[in-house]
């Protein structure tokens, strides 16, 4: 799975519009939503780019497509070689069908928040700060990989 989120990774950035500044490490978590599947692999990317929100979800969701994610009306949170969210662009919000920024559950898992932690602890979305919201959450089940 690591190899398939580092591919993921390449795949933003083939074009020249997208950077990667930094990477967290990656995290096992128990899966989430449906919870008869194997265990999840997360990790957060800090990037720089010059695509707009739209078009940067754009750029993800043909990632996604590329490394085989098929969506499936009605199916939600179920198996998938990948999925990539964005969780903030700036300090942009936004409420547009398909894209909420900054995500709507951002504060409530903590297989974002502490990969977040790690490589943006200071970042302050929607008035609170990634570390102090990552201090608090449960983080029962995760495991840092390697």
């Amino acid at each position: 799975m690591a190899s398939t989120l580092d591919r993921a990774l390449a795949l933003l950035a083939e074009a020249g519009e997208v950077a990667v500044v930094r990477v967290s490490s990656d995290w096992i978590t128990p899966p989430w939503g449906v919870t008869d599947q194997p265990a999840f692999v997360n990790r957060c990317a800090l990037i720089e780019t010059t695509l707009s929100p739209r078009a940067l979800l754009e750029r993800a969701l043909e990632v996604e497509r590329r490394l085989g994610r098929v969506r499936e009306a009605g199916t939600r949170w179920g198996p998938r070689p990948v999925d990539i969210d964005i969780l903030s662009y700036d300090d942009l919000t936004l409420d547009q069908p398909g894209l909420v920024l900054p995500h709507p559950h951002l504060f409530e898992r903590a297989f974002v928040l502490v990969p977040l932690a790690e490589i943006a602890p200071d970042r302050v979305i929607n008035g609170r700060r990634i570390a102090d919201a990552a201090a608090t959450i449960d983080r029962s089940g995760m495991t840092r990989a390697g």
